[in-house]
């Protein structure tokens, strides 16, 4: 036998403590929320945070400003998503957004950012003529916008447009079980209850692994049924509305900040009140103009 040398013999030497302190270290430096490095985050990084086990955030943004804030605050990835349909341009579902105004919207946001992966949405209309109509609306957002990867609806009525976008060099990032473009012909309900859906879902989950998908969101899942998905898949699944057990955990912002007026879905957590406080800060304002407050010398030039 060769004897070991006595670097060898010290690393072969080290405690289990030792191997896992070590470990930690190292993936501390990778994470993707908190991690130490500049430049953007790939599709590459998300996959070696579901083997790592790491879980990771995910915010939606439409514009630089917000986009920016998100980035600084680490968020390392943000989803341009079509849900602008309703929180920014005053439309009652996602369906009228064009691809349009998803390549403007999306170039905004990746002008406002320098780490977070990019996804860009492909609103309806976009892709579902088939894989061509598909590669031609994601060559757009990847191109004229800069995003990263896209978005799409779909299991395995979507696997042909995915699979041809993957091969294309396209990342794609997958999306089923409440899919809100197809809102006139499912609602606004929970997806995957009873044996048949679920087995569905699960199918449809597979579909878009065996596409080529990088990662899938699963919205207003059943929290046991999303649990399963993420156990039997290698790809990373990203949560809203499916319980604790996903990869990772998506919201919509202006939800998330408590800038959306009404009712919001039951799965929603609101960590600010941006409402209350922009409503606030508008009144000021007014009140000091109507009383001749504002402006003041201070606030005028000579």
């Amino acid at each position: 036998m060769t004897q070991l040398s006595a670097a060898q013999s010290t690393q072969h030497a080290q405690s289990p403590q030792d191997a896992q302190a070590k470990q930690t270290t190292s993936d501390g430096s990778k994470a993707l929320y908190g991690g130490k490095g500049t430049r953007r985050i790939t599709v590459r990084d998300i996959a070696a945070a579901k083997e790592r086990g790491e879980k990771w955030p995910m915010l939606t943004a439409y514009d630089a400003m917000t986009a920016s804030v998100f980035d600084e605050a680490g968020i390392p990835v943000m989803l341009v998503g079509d849900s602008a349909g309703n929180c920014h341009l005053g439309y009652e579902s996602t369906v009228p957004v064009t691809l349009d105004q998803m390549t403007m919207l999306s170039a905004a946001v990746v002008r406002g950012t320098s780490r977070a992966l990019i996804v860009g949405d492909l609103p309806f209309g976009s892709y579902q003529e088939g894989p061509v109509q598909a590669l031609r609306s994601a060559t757009r957002l990847v191109k004229e916008a800069g995003v990263q990867a896209v978005k799409l609806e779909g299991g395995e009525r979507s696997y042909d447009q995915i699979r041809l976008l993957v091969e294309s060099g396209i990342p794609v990032m997958a999306h089923i079980g409440l899919t809100p473009q197809s809102v006139n012909a499912m609602g606004y309900r929970v997806q995957g209850r009873g044996e048949e859906a679920a087995a569905q879902l699960l199918r449809d989950a597979k579909a878009v692994q065996d596409a080529g998908a990088f990662a899938v969101v699963l919205e207003l899942v059943p929290a046991e049924l999303a649990a399963e998905v993420t156990r039997v898949l290698h790809i990373p699944t990203v949560g809203i509305g499916a319980g604790a057990a996903t990869d990772a955990q998506v919201l919509v912002w202006t939800d998330m900040l408590g800038l959306t007026g009404g009712r919001v879905p039951k799965f929603v957590k609101q960590y600010a009140d941006l409402r209350a406080v922009m409503g606030d800060a508008a009144k000021a304002f007014a009140e000091d103009v109507v009383g001749g407050t504002f402006p003041l010398e201070e606030h005028s030039v000579h």
